[in-house]
């Protein structure tokens, strides 16, 4: 394999080959098996006999130069010097050498950083950006994962559940946070509040008008001078208006809530994707230790491990047992909101394209 690194190009991916463990440059395609010998260790075998170990750490998605250079100096002492990020944020160090494992553990461990999240384990929260960032949030989804994880800690560090649990959160109801296992998510709860005197000099009324769903946003004149307005009938409170026309404010102290949703899934194993639907509504968006929220993933979480099968997703749990016996569990209220009855669509958005063979 030709270890050049390639012209860069505009689009796509950057090379990633220089910077692979050397191990991984090597048996690249080349893999036989893999193991866990523990929780957040991975260990791969290729048809030649190289092994690479991984050790996976948790770690925030916002970190500062001093936490980064800390865990780089920890790569250098401890591992090969090569490490990377994963989707959810957690640090990986690779290595080739099996005895220098055990130390590099106890040193991520012992400066905070948890080793953990492989397997059948609660994985770290996908989320969004926050107050910290993000130019739209009605909450902060960084303090939201870091009180969650708090409390839910040993099932990070322990492979513990019937399958591997994904979280997921957003700080506004578009949604960054993405489909989940458990996902928690803002839910506004009013329509926007206009202010009529900013719209026409910072808002392109077009482009607000056509980005609402439901039609609910049009041209208006207010005081002589143009605007717009919500038919408050056809609103569906979803924020989508917010970001184009910040004149539009929907964040609300008191109306803007939290919402748990439950069974959503992006892999085809076992069973298709699925789509996650609402069990909790209305709970408090209330920073920094959001109780309630907490609270709620924790119930979710205790009747999922110790009522669902081994293997099975949070969504092909409550498939089988069906969503009365799911309320009847977790004790949680069931009302006529959490009824599917939207008629636009093809049956559940079945929208897969999962193969069975």
């Amino acid at each position: 394999m030709s270890t050049e690194a390639r012209n860069p190009i505009e689009s796509g991916v950057p090379d990633p080959f220089q910077y692979m463990h050397p191990v991984m440059r090597k048996n690249f395609g080349n893999w036989a098996w893999h193991d866990r010998p523990r929780p957040g260790v991975l260990r791969h075998v290729s048809h030649t006999g190289d092994q690479i170990w991984t050790v996976r750490a948790g770690t925030c998605r916002q970190m500062d130069t001093d936490t980064i250079r800390k865990l780089c100096s920890i790569a250098d002492e401890f591992g090969d010097g090569h490490v990377r990020f994963t989707i959810r944020s957690n640090i990986e160090f690779m290595l080739a050498d099996e005895s220098r494992v055990a130390a590099l553990v106890a040193k991520l461990t012992e400066e905070g950083f948890p080793v953990g999240g492989t397997g059948n384990s609660v994985s770290t929260v996908a989320h969004t950006q926050g107050w910290l960032h993000c130019d739209i949030p009605a909450s902060d989804a960084s303090g939201l994962v870091k009180s969650v994880m708090d409390d839910i800690f040993h099932e990070f560090t322990n492979e513990e559940m019937p399958n591997r649990v994904r979280l997921s959160t957003s700080c506004c109801q578009i949604n960054c946070g993405g489909q989940a296992d458990i996902a928690i998510n803002i839910q506004h709860t009013k329509p926007p509040k206009i202010n009529h005197d900013l719209v026409a000099n910072v808002c392109e009324r077009p482009s607000v008008v056509a980005r609402c769903p439901v039609a609910a946003i049009r041209p208006a004149l207010v005081n002589g001078k143009p605007s717009l307005e919500v038919d408050e009938k056809k609103c569906i409170c979803c924020g989508a208006c917010y970001p184009p026309c910040p004149p539009m404010q929907i964040n609300d102290p008191e109306n803007s809530k939290l919402a748990i949703w439950v069974g959503g899934k992006n892999s085809n194993a076992r069973s298709k994707p699925a789509y996650q639907k609402l069990v909790v509504a209305g709970l408090p968006n209330n920073p920094p230790r959001w109780p309630e929220a907490v609270a709620a993933v924790r119930k979710i979480l205790e009747c999922y491990k110790e009522n669902a099968h081994a293997w099975e997703r949070m969504g092909e749990w409550i498939d089988r047992i069906g969503w009365p016996r799911f309320f009847e569990l977790t004790g949680f209220p069931f009302t006529r909101f959490h009824i599917d009855n939207w008629r636009a669509h093809r049956h559940g958005l079945n929208t897969s394209a999962h193969i069975r063979f």
